[in-house]
């Protein structure tokens, strides 16, 4: 076997990449994390940059439990208790303890009768949403739902695909209408939270919609919602977009990846829902589960986050995020209102938003640029991703340094 043939081709594939601005290239690797000091928070160094530390704002650590001692106390004596790895996939014996408590706990927090646990959350709606799709099911999905999503349908080849507007339920409707009679089932998914703007799906007039025309399908229509940028960093308790729109999906898939600050994804639905797919998704059967650790991690995390100190995490994420949403209007910036901790400031042209990283960069300030094809032609924006670890002064040189930028 040799690659010799293939090769050229991959290479061609990079050079493409980088001609159109699309390469990530190298990435950057933390050494170290210096500790805050001086009413600023933590800094983190990269290998190859000497003593210079980043204020880091393109991390999903939206409550900083990633560094909460309690999270990492547990990780520790879970560690002692049972190694550092699961040793088998759930249904042989890789199920520890830890993974059922939480995913009791996680069933609890969303209002479900069950949740099941995956590697991550990717790995989740790959696994879960094909076991949904029957060769009589149309799927129906929002203009910009995540990559996850995308593939995940590539996966299920349903014998129906249509698109809606972003957020747009009343092409929502006339998709719904206009396909009765057609399919015996549709499957209807979208994100929560979508994670390129920081803007959320309108639940509540999505599950309103639904419900008009559940009865005009024999299968009737499945809602799957991805609320991983949603929960534990958004709403009053941190249940996600659920919580802020009033609305509920069938099948609700999120991360323990950044609010909770530990690794891994999960489903939550109803107890046969659950019980149905522990048995056909192959990426649940098939592979690891998140180690032991992991998940005693994640039930601190979740003890943290329905503490009061959870709620004055919350508080303070949503009094930063307005502060630089504010903060960046008054510069001049384009952004989208909203509450949520992922803050968009719209560039609108590739090369001025590779400018303006490389600028934030140079300040020390690690920052994510989204140029097409990540983003719509016309929407190229700078990620800003606002964190509970932050202080007032990370937030005030954060806008300082955008003051001095000149395209």
């Amino acid at each position: 076997m040799s690659l010799s043939k293939v090769e050229p081709l991959f290479q061609a594939k990079l050079n493409q990449l980088q001609q159109q601005g699309m390469r990530k290239g190298e990435e950057k690797i933390v050494t170290g994390i210096k500790l805050p000091v001086d009413g600023f928070g933590p800094r983190y160094q990269l290998q190859g940059y000497g003593e210079r530390a980043f204020l880091r704002m393109n991390s999903n650590s939206y409550l900083g439990l990633a560094r909460h001692p309690a999270v990492i106390e547990a990780e520790a004596l879970a560690v002692e208790k049972y190694g550092a790895g699961p040793g088998a996939v759930r249904f042989i014996s890789g199920t520890y303890a830890p993974h059922v408590e939480l995913e009791r706990r996680l069933a609890a927090f969303h209002g479900r009768e069950a949740a099941m646990l995956f590697s991550a959350a990717y790995a989740t709606m790959v696994g879960v949403l094909p076991q949904f799709i029957s060769e009589q099911t149309l799927i129906v999905s929002d203009a910009l739902n995540h990559n996850c999503i995308i593939n995940a349908i590539r996966l299920a080849h349903p014998a129906g695909k249509v698109i809606y507007a972003h957020g747009d339920m009343a092409e929502l409707d006339n998709i719904l209408a206009g396909n009765r009679g057609r399919f015996q089932r549709v499957c209807v998914v979208t994100d929560g939270v979508f994670s390129m703007r920081g803007d959320y799906a309108p639940l509540a007039g999505l599950s309103r919609c639904c419900a008009q025309y559940q009865n005009d399908y024999a299968e009737g229509i499945v809602t799957v919602v991805d609320d991983s940028h949603g929960a534990g960093a958004f709403g009053n308790t941190g249940r996600g977009t659920e919580e802020v729109t009033g609305g509920q999906a069938d099948v609700l898939i999120a991360t323990l990846g950044k609010a909770f600050g530990v690794n891994g994804g999960y489903v939550a639905a109803s107890a046969t829902t659950i019980a149905y797919l522990r048995e056909t998704a192959p990426l649940y059967i098939y592979s690891n589960p998140i180690t032991p650790t992991e998940a005693a991690a994640a039930l601190a995390a979740l003890n943290v986050l329905e503490s009061p100190e959870g709620a004055r995490l919350l508080d303070q994420l949503r009094s930063f995020s307005a502060k630089l949403r504010y903060g960046l209007q008054r510069l001049g910036f384009e952004t989208l209102p909203g509450e949520h901790p992922i803050v968009p400031v719209f560039i609108r042209d590739a090369a001025k938003t590779t400018a303006l990283v490389t600028h934030l960069f140079n300040h020390d300030i690690l920052a994510t640029g989204l140029n097409y094809p990540v983003v719509p032609q016309g929407d190229q924006e700078i990620r800003l991703q606002v964190s509970a670890e932050h202080t007032g002064k990370d937030l005030d040189y954060l806008l300082d340094v955008l003051a001095g930028f000149r395209c």
